[in-house]
């Protein structure tokens, strides 16, 4: 997808429509966005009958997941109406199936893209489709569960408030994406607290008893403290019984000797 070059927009059927379509191309842009049956009848229409001419390509990829051997069957097609208009946007559609061994149907979707479609590229057309949902994931559900609170709008207020509120939730989250690429303090805390909500949690309870100058000081506190604790010495001595006594200086010897000094 590199040789693309320009910002390709990604995004649910309800955005695969041709105003907002053309506005996008007119920024000198690309789309890939999901395109249903039930939202293009046209363009389906299109489709059934290029299927049944025989016109319709496609290409099988079979993969391993680690737990089954699924198999994807991808389908493209050119410069197809987006509309039922005698000045509809023409676009290139695909469409990925996904079954299993016993050919039972696992995925399926479809996309309508200003992208050339082949069969080189269909693969790496459909993945950029899917990414959306990693970026759904990984992004917009970590601001929702992972402790910002973005679902909770904390009043909507008066005015502004509440946008207020959610642009500092995103400003937040992007100091720390960026910490954690730059920060090394910030990334040896992190590994030590994987999880955000614990994360902030240590935040909030040393920031509400402690002062500190900045976060390098604080960072410094926080990786001090997350340091695991030495373990205790142990000695290994003969005890003339022919019993080797791991000795920690709190056990009794079993033949009633008294610890080392150490």
């Amino acid at each position: 997808m590199a040789q693309w070059g320009a910002l390709t927009f990604l995004g649910d059927d309800l955005y695969c429509h041709q105003p907002f379509c053309q506005q996008v191309l007119a920024q000198g842009c690309d789309f890939l966005f999901t395109c249903l049956p039930a939202s293009h009848a046209t363009l389906y229409e299109w489709v059934s009958d290029l299927e049944r001419s025989g016109a319709i390509a496609s290409v099988t990829h079979t993969r391993w997941t680690g737990k089954q051997r699924l198999t994807d069957t991808y389908r493209f097609a050119s410069d197809l109406p987006l509309r039922d208009t005698y000045d509809a946007l023409l676009v290139h559609w695909c469409e990925m199936t996904t079954t299993d061994a016993k050919g039972k149907v696992l995925y399926r979707n479809a996309w309508a893209t200003s992208h050339t479609i082949t069969a080189h590229n269909v693969i790496d057309v459909a993945q950029a489709a899917r990414s959306r949902w990693k970026i759904e994931n990984e992004n917009n559900n970590t601001l929702k569960t992972k402790g910002y609170h973005f679902e909770h709008n904390f009043g909507h207020g008066k005015q502004h408030l509440s946008s207020l509120l959610a642009s500092m939730m995103m400003l937040a989250y992007l100091m720390h994406t960026v910490l954690d690429l730059l920060d090394q303090r910030y990334r040896a805390v992190r590994a030590q607290l994987p999880s955000r909500v614990t994360f902030f949690e240590h935040l909030r309870a040393l920031a509400q008893y402690l002062p500190f100058e900045g976060w390098d000081e604080l960072f410094d506190f926080m990786l001090e403290g997350l340091k695991p604790a030495p373990r205790k010495a142990k000695t290994r001595i003969n005890t003339g019984c022919g019993l080797i006594w791991n000795c920690c200086f709190m056990a009794s010897c079993p033949v009633g000797l008294s610890p080392p000094l150490v």
